[in-house]
């Protein structure tokens, strides 16, 4: 019995535990659902609830035009790129190296601006939430905590990627909207040339440190939709 309780937690077959918090690290129900919604104690991965205010929704009528008429997909794009590149290189020098990074697309209220942060230490994405929690950002309060999505091909929306989904932003799986290509390689290309076991000590300083700490291996192998 144990071991299919095991099996299952977090899938939908499980009646005790939220598959879509365990996958997501959301749910639309949000503190109203039904089920539980385990938060971890300790994960690579941070969230950043609500935390981008995307240009092109924030500039859209009701009609889905633009209420200004230099607000074209270039500037849209062009904000989203400097809002996570200023996001990427903060948290990557203050608090840690930076596996993933990504931002939902998404318009529905559990979901619309999140940002997670997938920190190649645990001890790292728990001192970010325990400074980010004091501070704001873009003139708004910083909301952090813990996320239990390691796996982010298992958290978003296959039809998005394809660019096709039905539901739209009201989708609940994770809609990841991309950065530029450029952007892309400029953040995560220094990765590959970083020696591996490497780390940054705490403050964005040089040097070297992290003896002795293992990265944390996925817990949610096997999970599906």
């Amino acid at each position: 019995m144990a071991d299919y309780l095991a099996s299952i937690f977090g899938t939908e077959k499980d009646k005790v535990n939220c598959s879509f918090f365990f996958k997501i690290g959301a749910c639309r129900h949000g503190e109203h659902c039904s089920k539980l919604h385990n938060k971890p104690t300790f994960s690579q991965t941070l969230l950043l609830k609500n935390l981008y205010l995307s240009l092109e929704n924030s500039s859209q009528k009701a009609d889905k035009s633009f209420i200004a008429d230099d607000i074209t997909e270039e500037r849209i794009q062009e904000h989203f790129d400097d809002t996570f590149e200023e996001l990427f290189v903060e948290l990557d020098k203050k608090y840690g190296e930076i596996e993933e990074m990504n931002i939902c697309d998404n318009l529905s209220e559990h979901l619309a601006g999140n940002c997670y942060v997938k920190f190649r230490f645990e001890e790292d994405a728990e001192k970010a939430v325990a400074d980010l929690n004091n501070r704001w950002f873009d003139g708004r309060a910083i909301y952090a905590e813990l996320s239990p999505v390691t796996d982010f091909h298992e958290a978003c929306c296959r039809q998005y990627q394809m660019g096709d989904c039905p539901r739209g932003g009201f989708c609940n799986f994770m809609h990841l909207k991309p950065i530029s290509k450029d952007l892309r390689k400029r953040l995560y290309q220094r990765r590959q040339k970083k020696p591996r076991g490497s780390r940054s000590p705490p403050g964005g300083g040089g040097g070297g440190g992290g003896g002795g700490r293992s990265r944390s291996r996925s817990r949610d192998q096997d999970r599906r939709r």
